[in-house]
């Protein structure tokens, strides 16, 4: 069977990495999570003073800086799922923390950010057999996939996913910042002037609200296996 690029773009916290990874594990794919990528370069930034009080990113010292940045995945054999490393360092958890979520898209708007994330994720996903989700994989990374997703929710459903999730890992959170995160985010992912949020037109649109992961994976599953039917 050909192998295909699958491309699922959408809002954040909708889901959208746990889809892509099981569906890349099940189907034998290799996953790459494009937000983990933005969340290192957003981690590095903090830990090297790039912010300043105002939470702006100093611009010139991180575009300097960007060639000592190197972003690395890692199949993680107990979890069944890849781990995220800057410069060799395991960085899952830090990645994940409500203060690299409320700096993130500062980061993710910078040109020379995205283009040398963009150039990356063109690199992996050259040979196909690839699953990558993000905001701009199917209008911008890869325009040519075989199979576009486009996931939404309820900003009340993904403020209570990510709230959950920061729960279940031991890090102390607070609903309503985290529905304030969310709302900001999805406007400054939507309104940046470089590979804003969208959906591509050709992208199939998934409203996962009151779906449950069994549900969403079952539906995905089938959109896999009509878009490789039509390219045999």
């Amino acid at each position: 069977m050909k192998k295909i690029t699958i491309a699922i773009d959408g809002f954040s916290s909708c889901g959208k990495s746990t889809m892509a990874k099981d569906l890349a594990k099940k189907i034998g794919y290799v996953y790459v999570d494009t937000g983990a990528m933005y969340r290192s370069v957003t981690l590095f930034a903090m830990q090297n003073n790039l912010f300043s009080k105002d939470g702006s990113v100093k611009t010139t010292e991180l575009e300097k800086r960007m060639k000592d940045i190197q972003i690395s995945f890692v199949f993680n054999n107990e979890t069944g799922r890849p781990d995220t490393y800057l410069n060799g360092e395991l960085v899952e958890k830090e990645i994940r923390t409500l203060e690299v979520s409320s700096h993130v898209s500062n980061i993710a708007t910078i040109p020379f950010v995205r283009e040398a994330m963009v150039a990356q994720q063109q690199r992996m996903g050259k040979d196909k057999g690839l699953v990558m989700d993000g905001r701009d994989i199917g209008t911008t990374v890869f325009p040519e996939a075989e199979l576009k997703i486009f996931v939404t929710a309820s900003p009340e459903v993904r403020a209570k996913r990510r709230f959950d999730e920061l729960n279940e890992k031991g890090m102390p959170a607070d609903f309503d910042d985290i529905f304030e995160n969310v709302k900001e985010r999805d406007y400054i992912d939507s309104h940046r002037e470089v590979s804003p949020l969208r959906k591509a037109n050709d992208a199939i649109e998934l409203d996962n609200s009151n779906m449950t992961i069994a549900e969403q994976s079952e539906w995905l599953m089938r959109k896999f296996t009509d878009a490789c039917k039509k390219i045999q």
